[in-house]
Parts: C-alpha cells; sequence; structure tokens
C-alpha cells in the first residue's frame, strides 16, 4: 500500500465512522477536488498532507471540516421531476383521504441537504391553500451535515440553485430577490422545520410519518449500514405510510422491512414496525 492509499484509507475510515458512507474506489477520484478548498486554507497540497494533519490527536474540529467537505449536497427544487408528480397527483391526495378525520400530516425528508426538496414539498400544499387551509402539515427536514442544515433553515439560494428545477410562476410566488439571491417566503417556509440527524440514529418521530422521502441517501452505505438505514425508516412510517427512495435504490434484497407499493415507482410501504426513541428538534 502507498502513502497515497494509506493517506485515502484514513480519509475513508473517518467518513464511515462519522457518517456510515463508503469511500469506494469509484467515488475516490473526487476526494481531491471535494478537498482542494479546505488544501488551499490549510496551506497543504494533498491527502497525504492531509492524512498526517489528521493524525494529530484531539483535533475533532478539522475531521469535522474534512467529512462536511466530502459529503454530497447535490440538490435542487423538483429533482426527479415525475417522482413529484406521482406525490401531487397520486400520493398525497391518497394520504389525505386516509388522514380525513384528523386533517393532519407528518412528512420527513430524510437528507434533506440544502432544503430544496423540503421547499419543493411545501409548494405542492402552498399552491393550493384552500384544500389545505385547515390542515396541520408540517415538512420535517434533515440531514447529517451542519452545513447544510443552516442553509436550509436559511432558505435563501442564488440565481443558480433557483433556477434549478423551478417554474419561473413558483420562484415569483414563493421567493422574493434579495440583493442577488432568493428568499424563501413564510408561504412556504412555515411547513419546514430542520435538524441535524444521521438517518442511522433512531428516527426523530417514531411511527409518526405519512410519507418519508430519503432519495439518494443510502447508495453511499455497504449492506450492513443500508440494512440498518431501512431498520430506522421503518420504525418512522405509520403502518399504512409510506417511503419514497430514489431512481438508483431499492428495498428489493436489501430488507424486509419494506415492500413494493402499488402507487407508483419509488415507492415502498412497511411491512413491520417498531417504535424508536424520538430525538428533540428545535
Amino acid at each position: 500500500m502507498t502513502e497515497d492509499d494509506a493517506s485515502h484509507r484514513i480519509i475513508a475510515d473517518l467518513l464511515a465512522a462519522r457518517t456510515g458512507q463508503q469511500l469506494t474506489e469509484s467515488r475516490r477520484w473526487r476526494v481531491s477536488t471535494a478537498l482542494s478548498g479546505l488544501f488551499r486554507e490549510l496551506g497543504i497540497e494533498n491527502v497525504d498532507q492531509l492524512a498526517c494533519l489528521l493524525e494529530r490527536p484531539g483535533d475533532f474540529q478539522l475531521a469535522t471540516r474534512v467529512v462536511e467537505a466530502l459529503l454530497n449536497h447535490e440538490t435542487y427544487f423538483f429533482r426527479d421531476h415525475a417522482y413529484f408528480d406521482v406525490l401531487e397527483k397520486s400520493v398525497i391526495p391518497e394520504l389525505a383521504d386516509r388522514r380525513s378525520e384528523d386533517r393532519r400530516l407528518r412528512i420527513w425528508s430524510a437528507g434533506c441537504s440544502t432544503g430544496q426538496e423540503v421547499l419543493s414539498l411545501a409548494m405542492i400544499f402552498a399552491q393550493d391553500t384552500a384544500r389545505w387551509a385547515d390542515w396541520d402539515i408540517q415538512i420535517l427536514g434533515t440531514d447529517i451535515s451542519a452545513k447544510a442544515i443552516a442553509a436550509a433553515q436559511r432558505a435563501r439560494y442564488s440565481q443558480f440553485e433557483i433556477q434549478r428545477g423551478i417554474a419561473v410562476t413558483q420562484m415569483i410566488t414563493f421567493f422574493a430577490e434579495d440583493g442577488g439571491g432568493w428568499q424563501a417566503t413564510d408561504s412556504i417556509r412555515k411547513f419546514a422545520r430542520y435538524a441535524q440527524h444521521s438517518v442511522l440514529d433512531y428516527p426523530p418521530m417514531p411511527s409518526d410519518f405519512d410519507l418519508v422521502l430519503c432519495r439518494n441517501v443510502l447508495l453511499y452505505f455497504d449492506t450492513t449500514t443500508r440494512r440498518m438505514a431501512f431498520d430506522r425508516l421503518a420504525s418512522a412510517v405509520r403502518n399504512d405510510g409510506l417511503l419514497m427512495l430514489g431512481a438508483g435504490e431499492t428495498v428489493i434484497g436489501q430488507t424486509d422491512r419494506f415492500e413494493p407499493a402499488e402507487c407508483g415507482s419509488g415507492l415502498y410501504r412497511p411491512t413491520t414496525l417498531a417504535p424508536r426513541t424520538a430525538l428533540r428538534v428545535a
């Protein structure tokens, strides 16, 4: 094993320990790119030098910054638009029928990154205010990245970010231009809450969510870790609730806690549930 290989292993072990994500050979190419800003700030040139710094005892802050830099925050509004069409036209109306007596919906966006998925869901409700006027609707966004959650809570997006996936009418209806950026208005922010959280931890509200979105998160886990994540997700969903995964993800052959649902691609229903301890959400 070369010094470079050993250094990458130190970084890979750090990422796995903090997040459960695997830094596979297919992802190794992006390490130097993702860490380039940190290299410049620290006055170093490569992963070998970074590994030496990480080996110093007690430098927890540097380790946290390395992990933050390696996390994939790729997201945009209404990502994979066909999935949101299914949610808007089929899934949410069906859930509303089931909850017609208590008029309450709880949705969890696990791995929400900087908040675009949460606000995309919020727009579905906000664009039909009469339909949802007397409903109690909360959308919880969580992510393991403190940096991403802070950005989601600010709900302010650059010109580049606001143009990704969102229609002009939605942009001018639900966002206000603010000094070169776009600030989400209270019409959609009122639905959103955020907390830092790992999908491998016990769920925020056990057995309480009508719909959980966990898209493009499980791709980075090995088989054992992915099975643990499915156990956590299963204990969060109500018995008649639904889980939505990303296009490249499935429960088939991965877990016995979910099975495919009939209402659309990427949607799964729980087979068994186990209540868990909740975390506090600010």
